[in-house]
Formats: C-alpha cells, structure tokens, sequence
C-alpha cells in the first residue's frame, strides 16, 4: 500500500506553506493560531470536505438541547485571553439579557461555538498578513519528507506543502455486533447522525448502545422530538454521565499524587472526596482540582499500570471526569424514574432482523438477557480510539506506509512531546504534527477544548518559523 509513486515535485502541484487537515474544532484552532501568529504572507489551506469550518462532530449539532459540558468561561479559544468565548457572546447578543457572569456560569447550545470559532476565524484572516484557502476535499494519503510534504486527495488532485499539521478529528466506533454493517438502512443510526436521531422518535421502543455523552445527546434529542417509547440503554457498566456542581473547589495540594501509582492514587482521591465532604464540597470539587494534571497523571503512570487504568478504572474516570450540565442530567433521571428510560447492563451480541423490527441478544453479568425488540438501534459507543481500528483512509495509509505507528497501548498516532508524528522507526517526523484526538494514547487528556487551544497554538507556533524562514 505505498502512496509515494508518482508523488514527486512538480510545478503542477499546488503549493502550500501550513497545510492543516481537518477543518473541524481543533484544524479552525490551529488555522486562527496561525492567523493570528503569521508575520509574512504565508500560505496556510486548510483541508476540510465538509461545507461549513469549526464544526467537527461536537459542534456540527444545530439542536438547541445540545449543551456544552463545560461551563462558557471555561471555554475561550485563546490561552491568554480566558474571557473570549463570554467576550464574543456579550458583542454579538447570543443571549439577550444575560449578564457577564451568568453567561460565564452557563452551559451553552454546542452550536453557538461553532458560530464563535467561525467569527473568530474571519477576525483573523481580516487582519493577519497570510492568506487562508479551504480546499473541501478529503486528503487521502500523505509522504512525509525532509523539505516538502506531498498530500494527495481524493479527488485527485495533489499538493506540496512545506508543514503538516493534522488535526482529523473523530470517529465513531462501529456498533460491536456481527454483521452490523449489513442490517436494513435506517435501523441503525449513529448518535452523530443529529437529524437522524431525531427522526425516530415516535411510539416505538429504541435501543441505545452506549451510555455515555453520545447517549445523553440521543436521549435528550429524541425527548425534545417527542418520543413516548421506551428507550433502552445497553452499555457493559451501565452508568450514566454524572453531573457537574457548583460548590467551589476543593483545596488540597494535588502534586504528591504525581508520585503515586494507580491504587495509592484512588485511595488518595477517596480520601480527598471525604476530606471534601466534610467541609461541605463534593467529590465535583476534587476532579476540578486535579484537572490541570490530567496529562501529567496519565504520563506519571508506569506501562502497567496505565493498562491496569484501561481495564479497570477507566469507565468509572469517564463518567467522573467528562460530566454533563445539570439541567442535561436531571432530564436523564426524570426519564428513568417515569420507566421510559431503561439501563442494561450488559454486552450487546447479536442484532435479527424479524418481523420489521430489530431483536437484540445481550449478555448481562448473570448470564443472556431477554430479548429485546425495537424499532431501531442508536449507536452511542463513543470515538473510536484505537489506531488500528480507525476507518479514516489517510491514517491507514500513513500506518501501512510506515509514517506513522499507534500510540501507547495502540491508542492514537504516537507522538514526541510537542506532537512530531513519530514514523514505524519512533523517529519524529518535523515537517507532521498532530493535534486533538490522535494523540490521546501518548498525553490522555487530548479532545477537550482546554487542550485543544493549547496543542493547536504550540502546532502553530512550532510551524510558523520553518515556513517564514
């Protein structure tokens, strides 16, 4: 599977300084980093087959119950400017009358960032000397080399560019049950599918496989469509998102747990949450506390110890971690006590066909549940972290190719410290930088906004020497 024939320089190709593939939230944050940064003319293009920038899978929904998980004055593009986000929502009137600190506490429709990281995009290109082209096509393979990058679409077209930053974004895992792929259309929806997800809502039961936050998104959908059936929950653990708080932050040194492993490290946050307690904060207040170290702590950890983390603790850190706005979380557990929402803990295994409807087959912790029938299947299993796993064509071929290798514990691309993709030889490549999602198995802490803003600068703060030089 070698992409490099043929790709060799020529006057023919376009040419491009900064090439940046992705246009979804992290590819607009490293675009508007190196607007804002470029001193000279630089030619930045920015690969994107979508129609609209700054989306991705986050942000593209245009349904208002679709809420940010972070507060709004947690969630500026810029590192240095930590008021942004409330800044643009107060000029541009996004919410009529809400005060400063108000808007700083709430918890936003997701596609009013979009709309933010968008305007702060235009802001930028207005002022900045370099010029930015979106060219909407897919990059199918790239050749890493010494001076050029060579990136070749999928409309044929090819394009030498001087640095690459790739910032793909996410995919979701396939639905785990054989044969999946081949049940009728329309059965089986993604919980990305926003507007499909909203089109079953009637009388019918529906199954969800999943029960994280692409599940409270399908739930909170289909409740604002006016579904009356059943909604049935099948997930191996079972729990649901937990909630945010606002009772402050608790006020321990964090910095010792660095040194620990994984079991003394839970029984210290234990001892945190009840510390906590006592003095009337809850367990919200530790997770706030440690959150600045989430890649510090994932890179303290021994090899077997973080696959120690993977096997046993990582559900219960999801749920505690990624949490939901407290409106989102009182509607999931308002449905739940009606009966309308119902959990399963349990393994999904087979998928029929019968009838019209789909049968499910499940396997719970004392054996095969009933079976269930419905009239479609959500799939909610979340990204799909696993290199070799994902079906994205420019990350098999750079794998198959030998310019990439999987992450730790084949989770992502691996990559230096700085995000320089590492080829098969773990040599780091200095003309390939990633950012986002890909680099989760090497620093964990890597799809949020408040890493994201960060890579996306360092991306382009590292790019910009070399293409100005």
């Amino acid at each position: 599977m070698t992409y490099n024939q043929g790709m060799t320089d020529s006057e023919s190709m376009f040419q491009a300084d900064l090439a940046i593939v992705g246009g979804g939230a992290a590819g607009a944050l490293v675009a508007l980093n190196a607007l804002r940064s470029a001193t000279s003319a630089v030619q930045i293009v920015l690969f994107e087959p979508a129609s609209t920038l700054a989306q991705g899978i986050a942000y593209a929904t245009p349904w208002p119950e679709h809420l940010l998980n972070v507060p709004a004055g947690k969630m500026s593009a810029l590192p240095e400017s930590p008021a942004d986000f409330v800044d643009y929502l107060l000029a541009a009137d996004a919410v009529p009358g809400m005060p400063r600190e108000a808007l700083a506490d709430a918890y936003l429709p997701r596609r009013q960032y979009a709309a933010y990281l968008q305007q702060r995009l235009a802001d930028a290109e207005a002022q900045s000397p370099a010029q930015l082209r979106v060219v909407h096509a897919a990059v199918m393979a790239l050749v890493p080399a010494a001076a050029r990058q060579h990136l070749r679409l999928a409309d044929g077209g090819e394009w030498q560019a001087r640095q690459v930053v790739l910032a793909c974004g996410n995919s979701m895992r396939p639905l785990p049950a054989p044969g999946a792929e081949a049940l009728p259309p329309g059965r089986v929806v993604d919980a990305w599918d926003y507007d499909g997800v909203r089109m079953l809502a009637g009388e019918g039961d529906l199954a969800i496989v999943g029960s994280g936050l692409s599940m409270a998104d399908s739930v909170v959908a289909l409740a604002n469509a006016g579904h009356r059936g059943r909604i049935h929950v099948i997930s191996r653990h079972a729990l649901l998102p937990l909630p945010h708080a606002h009772a402050g932050v608790a006020g321990f040194d964090p910095q010792p747990l660095l040194g620990l492993p994984l079991r003394a490290r839970m029984r210290a946050l234990r001892g945190h949450v009840r510390d906590a307690a006592a003095l009337g904060v809850p367990w919200q207040g530790v997770m706030d506390r440690i959150r600045p170290l989430g890649q510090a702590l994932w890179q303290g950890l021994d090899d077997v110890d973080q696959r120690r983390f993977l096997r046993h603790v990582v559900r219960y850190w999801d749920v505690h971690r990624h949490r939901i706005a407290e409106t989102v979380h009182a509607q999931l557990a308002a449905l739940e006590q009606s009966g309308q929402l119902q959990r399963h803990r349990a393994r999904l295994g087979t998928v029929l066909v019968l009838d019209g409807t789909l049968q499910l087959h499940a396997q719970g912790p004392h054996g095969g549940m009933d079976p269930l029938r419905v009239g479609a299947v959500i799939n909610a299993t979340g990204v799909e972290t696993r290199a070799l796993a994902m079906r994205n064509p420019l990350l098999q071929q750079l794998l198959a190719d030998g310019y990439a290798r999987p992450g730790p514990h084949g989770l992502g691309l691996d990559s230096d410290a700085v995000g320089h993709l590492f080829n098969a030889q773990g040599q780091p490549q200095p003309g390939v930088q990633v950012v986002g999602s890909l680099r989760i198995g090497t620093l964990w802490e890597s799809l949020a906004i408040p890493e994201l803003r960060v890579q996306a600068q360092q991306a382009a703060a590292g790019a910009l020497p070399t293409v100005q030089a």
